[in-house]
């Protein structure tokens, strides 16, 4: 290249780096606003030149009147104690969620399975000794199709049923937050409402953003968190479902905390952690706990019937070593 034409085009890259900073200059800032919800933390990463914490916050006060049984005053909490209400659209939208997962994963999804939970003690009440007789009783309490929306209220075949959306709250949570962000213009950023995340955009280095899932190891302090791999997305939801935090031990025997619906038994199945991605939180937070219910085998089915879903299984072998199976549209998100 001779001198001359260094001598032109020097101004026009002097011109691209000065209008490459005036441009990054004048890019909003990415804030990140975190704290407590639904008993557990939240943490949202956002590209904003107006800090929104105040307004996300009341959409989560929303999300958890309509849908936390702790709330004495929640919608959910009404409907469980037979209060002649009209729920409002977040609990509905719930429900007719809730309704279409556990059609697609017959039964092993449903939020009628309140008394069973609350039953192993890891519910909104308190347990209690359970046996055969304890559990034929309860079984008969649980059910989606046992309850439904008629005339924009709830309709239970028995008043002793309740609702338990805590496989699905965290997950809608997180879509409300991300939703309210679309709302305000926000282009980039990640919501994370205990692991259960919505990413869109780039994260503040102008990548993917980058979502961990831990290996599963019994941790129910959660001290550990040592990964076994790393997620790069942008433009979906990821939910994680897993039963090494959530447990006790009881005359030497372990008791995690997913209950299947449909013997009234928490899960002994070989899945150690379900990842799902899919186009909302909600639907991965959903499917993630009915694949847990499922164990491998089913929930590989499942996977084959939605190609809108992809996910990510931590399992183990019959020598007690662990192994991963994944869809095959997950592999583009692994590194």
């Amino acid at each position: 290249m001779n001198s001359k034409s260094i001598k032109w085009k020097l101004p026009f890259l002097v011109l691209l780096i000065v209008g490459t900073i005036l441009i990054l200059r004048n890019q909003a800032p990415y804030q990140t606003d975190q704290g407590l919800v639904f008993g557990t933390m939240y943490k949202i990463t956002y590209q904003s030149k107006e800090n929104l914490r105040e307004t996300i916050e009341e959409e989560l006060r929303k999300v958890d009147f309509a849908l936390s049984p702790f709330n004495k005053a929640s919608v959910i909490t009404r409907i469980n104690e037979n209060t002649d209400l009209t729920p409002d659209s977040l609990f509905t939208e719930v429900f007719v969620l809730a309704q279409e997962v556990s059609a697609a994963t017959g039964g092993a999804f449903d939020i009628t399975v309140a008394p069973l939970v609350n039953a192993w003690g890891f519910g909104f009440k308190t347990g209690m000794n359970v046996d055969e007789a304890t559990l034929d009783s309860l079984r008969s309490l649980v059910g989606i199709g046992k309850v439904r929306l008629q005339e924009g209220v709830i309709v239970k075949d028995d008043s002793r049923m309740m609702l338990d959306c805590s496989s699905i709250a965290k997950g809608y949570g997180v879509d409300c937050v991300a939703r309210l962000l679309d709302r305000k213009g926000v282009r980039n950023y990640m919501v994370d409402i205990g692991g259960e995340v919505v990413v869109k955009g780039c994260n503040p280095r102008q990548e993917s953003w980058r979502i961990g899932i831990n290996k599963p190891v019994d941790d129910s302090l959660a001290v550990h968190n040592e990964l076994e791999t790393v997620l790069e997305i942008s433009n979906v939801g990821v939910a994680t479902s897993g039963n090494y935090r959530n447990f006790y031990y009881k005359d030497g025997k372990k008791y995690a905390h997913t209950i299947d619906p449909r013997t009234g038994y928490p899960v002994q199945h070989n899945i150690l952690s379900s990842t799902v991605v899919a186009d909302d939180c909600a639907t991965a937070d959903a499917y993630a706990t009915a694949f847990m219910v499922l164990g491998l085998d089913s929930a590989k089915a499942v996977c084959a019937s939605h190609p809108e879903l992809e996910a990510y299984f931590i399992y183990t072998l019959p020598d007690g070593k662990s192994d991963v199976y994944f869809t095959p549209g997950m592999k583009k998100y692994l590194r």
